[in-house]
C-alpha cells in the first residue's frame, strides 16, 4: 500500500468488514469485542465498521467508531461478495486505513495488510461436512472451504479461536501466508453464577427431577437425538431424570429429533424441546439445571460450553473437536454418537454430587480466564502489529 495512503502520526486506522455478519456467534463476537475495546491503547485513532443497518444498531456508539452502510449491505450474499471484491479495497485506501480486518473469514480484496478470522470448522472436516449428504448445504460448505482456504493463505494474519481449530484448518488449507494468533472469545458477566450445592440423586423424584440441559442449535453434528436416547435409557433404569433441549433448529435435523422423541418419550414426560430461548432467560435456565450436556462433534470454539462453565454447572461433554481444550480435566467426556456411553457418563454424574462439585468448581475457575476485554485487547494488539510490520516493510522497500 503506498505510503501516502497510510495514517499519519495522529494514529492508526482500521476498517472492519462485517458485511456478512448478521446473526449468531459472529454477531455476538462483534458486539461484545467492540463493546469491550479500547483501540487507543494500541495506537488506533479510528475504527471504521461496514455492515448492515441491523448489525450496526447492535453496536454501541464510541468516539473512535465510524459506522458505515449502504444498500448492498442489505442485499444478497452474491452482491455483498461483489462489493467486497470490487469496492472494499478502494474504500479502505480512500479512508487511508492501515489495516483491514475481515472477521467473517472470506477475503476477496487485494488490499494489504489484511487480517482474517476462522470461525467455522465445518468446511474443513469432511466427516462433519458430509453429514448433510448431497445437499445445497454441503455445496455451500465446500465453497466456503475453498474461499476461506484461499483467504487464510493470502492474509497477513489469521486469528483462530483454539489450537485445535488452527491445526485442523491449516492441515486442509495449507500453511498461512502470514502470522497466526489464537484469540478465544470471551464470556459476558451475565452468565457468571457461583457453583452451588450439588444435591443427591436420592433427593430427586418425578415432581422434582434431576435436570439435564442441552443448549445449542439442533443440527446434524450436535447429536441431540443421541442424548435423548441416553436419557431414555436412564429412565428405563428408574432414574428420575429429565432433559431440556434448547435452541433453534436446522429443519431436517429437527425432524430427526422429533422422530426420536416420539419413540423414546411419546408422552413428553421427561424430554422437552423448548426451541429458542431469549438471552434474558438463560441465567434462570442454568440456575434450575443440575448438569449441562454438550454433544457436538465439530466446534471451532464452543461458546455454549464456556457459558455452562461460567454458570457454575458441571459439564458432560463430547470428547471431539475443541471441547477438551476448553474444559480440560473439568469435563466428563463421552463419544457423542454412542448413546450407551453418554448414558453411563450422565448416570455417573447424577449419582456423585462430590464429582459434580469438583467439576463445577474447576470449570468455573477456568471460565474466568475467558473475557471480552482480553479478546478485544489481543485483537487490537494483533491489528497494530500487522499494521506496524506492513509500514516497516514498505519503508525497507523504498
Amino acid at each position: 500500500m503506498p505510503e501516502e495512503m497510510r495514517s499519519n502520526s495522529s494514529g492508526l486506522s482500521v476498517l472492519i468488514d462485517a458485511s456478512n455478519i448478521s446473526s449468531g456467534g459472529g454477531l455476538t463476537h462483534l458486539v461484545k469485542m467492540l463493546g469491550a475495546a479500547n483501540p487507543n491503547e494500541h495506537g488506533f485513532a479510528k475504527v471504521i465498521l461496514w455492515s448492515s443497518s441491523r448489525t450496526l444498531e447492535r453496536i454501541g456508539d464510541k468516539p473512535w467508531l465510524t459506522k458505515c452502510t449502504n444498500e448492498v449491505m442489505e442485499s444478497s450474499y452474491v452482491r455483498r461478495g461483489w462489493w467486497q471484491r470490487s469496492q472494499l479495497g478502494r474504500i479502505a485506501n480512500d479512508a487511508k486505513c492501515d489495516v483491514l480486518y475481515v472477521p467473517g473469514g472470506s477475503v476477496a480484496t487485494n488490499f494489504h495488510p489484511v487480517v482474517t478470522m476462522n470461525r467455522n470448522l465445518l468446511p474443513f472436516e469432511y466427516r462433519e461436512l458430509f453429514r448433510y449428504g448431497w445437499s445445497l448445504m454441503t455445496l455451500r460448505l465446500l465453497l466456503l472451504r475453498r474461499s476461506q482456504s484461499r483467504s487464510i493463505r493470502r492474509a497477513d494474519a489469521t486469528i483462530f479461536l483454539t489450537k485445535y481449530a488452527e491445526d485442523a484448518v491449516t492441515k486442509v488449507a495449507g500453511a498461512p501466508r502470514g502470522i497466526t494468533a489464537i484469540i478465544p472469545h470471551g464470556i459476558g458477566p451475565e452468565f457468571f453464577q457461583s457453583p452451588r450445592h450439588q444435591r443427591a440423586l436420592s433427593d430427586c423424584d418425578d415432581k422434582d427431577p434431576f435436570r439435564f440441559v442441552y443448549v445449542s442449535i439442533v443440527d446434524t453434528y450436535k447429536h441431540q437425538w443421541t442424548v435423548a436416547e441416553a436419557i431414555g435409557k436412564l429412565r428405563k433404569e428408574g432414574l428420575p431424570v429429565t432433559l431440556d433441549i434448547v435452541g433453534p433448529a436446522y429443519k431436517p435435523s429437527l425432524r430427526k429429533l422429533e422422530r426420536t422423541l416420539d419413540r423414546v418419550d411419546p408422552a413428553g414426560q421427561f424430554i422437552r424441546y423448548r426451541g429458542p430461548v431469549a438471552q434474558s432467560e438463560m441465567r434462570e435456565l442454568y440456575a434450575n439445571s443440575d448438569v449441562a450436556v454438550f454433544a457436538s462433534s465439530c466446534e471451532t470454539f464452543g461458546q455454549i460450553v464456556t457459558e455452562y462453565m461460567a454458570a457454575g454447572l458441571p459439564v458432560a461433554c463430547s470428547n471431539r473437536s475443541a471441547m477438551p481444550e476448553l474444559l480440560g480435566d473439568a469435563g466428563a467426556y463421552f463419544d457423542p454418537e454412542q448413546d450407551s456411553e453418554i448414558a453411563t457418563v450422565l448416570k455417573r454424574l447424577a449419582e456423585s454430587p462430590q464429582t459434580r462439585e469438583k467439576m463445577a468448581d474447576a470449570s468455573y475457575t477456568t471460565a474466568k480466564s475467558y473475557s471480552w476485554q482480553r479478546c478485544a485487547m489481543d485483537t487490537f494488539a494483533l491489528l497494530a502489529r500487522v499494521a506496524s510490520e506492513s509500514q516497516d516493510s514498505d519503508a525497507v522497500e523504498r
